[in-house]
């Protein structure tokens, strides 16, 4: 990537180079994940987590790390780096003189007169990853030991030393194989040349994930080695070591790992690297499409995060229609319960609508979408009349109330000590305009294409009726000029937040245009920054400007202040549609930002938030799905409206 550099100072000052991360990702669901300084600081880290669907699909850490040592004339140089405690031993990271991000992550270390170029690939369409080591200098022969560290363990959970791992290693065609625990599958170690493998187990314990510790999280765990991989080399040399749960034919690495690297190429612009990350969310296991929403502990396949991002990963990404609908159609399969039952995020279920209005607005065929979809769509509106579901009901004036004890019901759901920091009990102002937006939309469609005698169209014209009558009295505060957050029985609560910005969004908006525009100015004047949309405007004496400190702290700001990209989306949208071209300027300027900071946090990837204070630093999950598929829909207004000059 021609525009992501890291000199040499950068690369072996700790501080700096510990808080940008690297990730790669694949189809199967497996990601590697680790600092520029090849240290992990994250219980995230490591070359090797994948899927397991024995125990239940969740990603595990098999392969924490692999270090590597070089003896040369009586002499040895340790390239590793781990941190016990508040020390690191070795220290690796004095040797690294280069790190190139793409096409391939590449750590160039300098020892003496050796350098020694290290590639990490993570194989495209199997839970394998290849390291590549190539001598590019050495004055002679030398020997290179090769020192893997095991984890099999939870992405989430922490190891320690126990009796209950099976730490025996069993000789394979290149290499050994591991199985430490029942339900894992088998992680095979494998080398392209001529090597000795020397059994020597141990537990290095105490390792020590900084990150974590800064974040009040536990940090310490005991990671296997089982021994140590012997191999000579001499200048001009190369490497290939295989990790995966499938042992291969070794005589084929070095042919297999150059094939695939002359399949990448490196994006060279805004626009390439946001296509080259929205391909990594979509991950296809066992023929079934599904969207990550974010690493490296995000879930894949999750209701709320899928609908949201579904269009910019797929049509405004790559203009594909057959994906968009493979991934919605998985959806609708497996989260039958959250649509139509219950779910704790009452919104996320009426986002589908808005998810086909903006397909059909792309692609066209009405018709078409609407004779696919419309049952989904109706038995979503029929699952909020009352007494279905416990969580969310309709009340008579038209409008949606959800409300349980102690539980957030929207997708502002952080929690502290048991307690949600934003509840929102009570009448959300985005729920009901998502729902408002949702039976108009099916009322039209059926109305168009649906049967002469509609029960449907019969039974909801009056509650359609009943919600634009009483939207905007209830929510609307002339006085203030822009929308309560939510209204309960006390009243409105008229913190600014950017929930009100579904109301001048939507299609079907429930709002006159002056009020329109009253609410947009108040998200221009209080909540909008150049890394997306504040979640609580900083004049409120609960604004928190900066996601930092404990996990309370943090999530004290998490809804609280933050910025977050994923609202730059519909911002855009609006001010294109009500300003028209003259906006085209402004929105370029909006995204500027992002592109300043994909050498920070995660290298090459998109954040999911930033603190509201400037200068705006990202946070979060290094790669979102949400914030890369907004960016994504964001250059496809700019395009759309250049091209209409």
């Amino acid at each position: 990537m021609a525009f992501i550099k890291f000199n040499k100072a950068e690369l072996v000052n700790l501080s700096y180079s510990l808080k940008r991360e690297i990730i790669s990702a694949n189809k199967t669901g497996a990601y590697c994940n680790m600092s520029i300084a090849a240290c992990n600081t994250r219980r995230y880290h490591g070359l090797l987590a994948v899927p397991v669907d024995a125990l239940g699909g969740g990603k595990y850490m098999l392969l924490s790390s692999l270090d590597e040592s070089l003896h040369l004339g009586g002499r040895q140089f340790n390239l590793g780096i781990h941190c016990y405690g508040d020390q690191y031993d070795p220290k690796g990271h004095k040797y690294i003189v280069d790190f190139d991000v793409d096409p391939i992550p590449t750590i160039t270390y300098k020892v003496g007169e050796i350098m020694l170029k290290k590639s990490i690939l993570l194989t495209p369409d199997a839970d394998q990853v290849m390291i590549r080591y190539e001598v590019v200098e050495s004055p002679s022969k030398m020997t290179m030991t090769l020192r893997p560290f095991l984890a099999f363990r939870s992405i989430h959970a922490l190891t320690k030393q126990n009796d209950q791992a099976d730490t025996n290693a069993r000789t394979i065609e290149g290499g050994v194989s591991f199985k430490m625990y029942p339900g894992f599958p088998t992680l095979n170690l494998q080398l392209s040349g001529k090597s000795t493998f020397k059994y020597a187990p141990c537990w290095y314990k105490d390792v020590t994930y900084s990150d974590e510790y800064r974040r009040g999280f536990d940090c310490i765990e005991d990671l296997f080695v089982p021994g140590d991989f012997s191999v000579d080399l001499k200048k001009g040399d190369v490497l290939i070591v295989a990790a995966g749960v499938d042992a291969v034919a070794t005589k084929g690495l070095k042919a297999r790992y150059d094939e695939i690297a002359r399949n990448m190429t490196s994006p060279d612009n805004f626009q390439d690297l946001l296509i080259a990350n929205a391909d990594l969310f979509k991950q296809n296991r066992g023929g079934h499409k599904r969207i990550c929403a974010g690493f490296s502990w995000l879930e894949t396949g999750l209701l709320r995060e899928t609908v949201i991002s579904l269009p910019g990963l797929t049509l405004y990404a790559n203009g594909d229609c057959d994906e968009f609908e493979e991934i919605l159609d998985n959806l609708i399969a497996d989260e039958q319960e959250r649509l139509f039952c219950r779910t704790t995020q009452v919104e996320a279920p009426l986002r589908i609508a808005n998810a086909l209005q903006q397909y059909i607005a792309f692609a066209g065929d009405e018709k078409g979408v609407w004779a696919k979809y419309g049952k989904t769509v109706k038995g979503i509106i029929e699952s909020y009349a009352p007494g279905v579901r416990k969580e969310v009901t309709l009340h008579p004036n038209g409008l949606l109330w959800a409300q349980m004890d102690r539980v957030a019901l929207s997708w502002m759901n952080a929690y502290v000590d048991g307690y949600p920091v934003t509840e929102r009990a009570g009448y959300q102002v985005d729920t009901n305009a998502w729902w408002y937006n949702a039976l108009c939309f099916a009322l039209e469609m059926e109305g168009k294409y649906g049967p002469k005698k509609n029960v449907f169209v019969e039974k909801w014209s009056h509650v359609r009726d009943l919600a634009a009558e009483n939207f905007q009295p209830l929510f609307y505060s002339e006085e203030k000029g822009w929308l309560a957050d939510y209204v309960d029985n006390a009243g409105g609560h008229f913190e600014v937040r950017p929930n009100q910005m579904v109301a001048v969004f939507v299609p079907y908006s429930p709002l006159d245009e002056e009020v329109q525009g009253q609410v947009m100015n108040s998200v221009k004047s209080e909540l909008l920054t150049k890394r997306g949309i504040r979640s609580l405007s900083p004049r409120n004496v609960n604004y928190r400007g900066v996601y930092e400190g404990s996990q309370t702290e943090r999530d004290l700001a998490y809804h609280q202040g933050c910025a977050w990209p994923e609202w730059l989306g519909p911002y855009i949208d609006i001010n294109f549609r009500l300003r028209g071209r003259s906006f085209t300027k402004r929105a370029e300027y909006l995204l500027e930002g992002f592109l300043e900071d994909v050498s920070k946090h995660g290298v090459g990837a998109f954040s999911e938030l930033y603190d509201g204070d400037p200068p705006h630093e990202p946070h979060g999950a290094i790669s979102s799905a949400c914030a890369t598929s907004a960016l994504l829909w964001c250059e496809y207004l700019i395009a759309k409206n250049k091209m209409e000059e």
